[in-house]
């Protein structure tokens, strides 16, 4: 089992930054990729993805993006992070960390159905 916990949300104005923090524990050898998924409020708004790396380093990002998102991790500390720069209000959100032992090529790493474990979500509300 794989259990994560986000944290360093908030609530900012538009143009703020923010660096969300996922800690991981448990049986962390297996975990092939991490990804950073959204919920955005609304009906009939699923989860999304936003980035995701491989233990090997590989990064993906999704098209919305546009360079504002950078997700890195210290896997000596098993701990993922999601820099956020410039946010907008259409960035609040829940934020989920999540974790995958699956041996998926990056072009799955943004499916919220190629992961095994989640987070409970750290809130991020960005006002205008």
């Amino acid at each position: 089992q794989v259990q994560l916990v986000e944290s360093g949300g908030g609530s900012v104005q538009s143009g703020k930054s923010l660096r969300l923090t996922c800690e991981a524990s448990g049986s962390l050898t297996s975990i092939t990729f991490m990804g950073w998924f959204r919920h955005l409020p609304g009906p009939g708004k699923g989860r999304e993805g936003v980035a995701a790396i491989d233990r090997g380093g590989l990064l993906s990002y999704a098209d919305s993006d546009n360079g504002r998102f950078i997700i890195s991790q210290d896997r000596s500390k098993n701990m993922l992070y999601l820099q956020m720069i410039s946010l907008k209000p259409e960035d609040t959100a829940m934020y989920y960390c999540a974790a995958s032992r699956r041996d998926y090529v990056s072009r799955w790493h943004l499916d919220p159905d190629s992961y095994d474990y989640w987070g409970q979500g750290t809130q991020v509300t960005v006002s205008s």
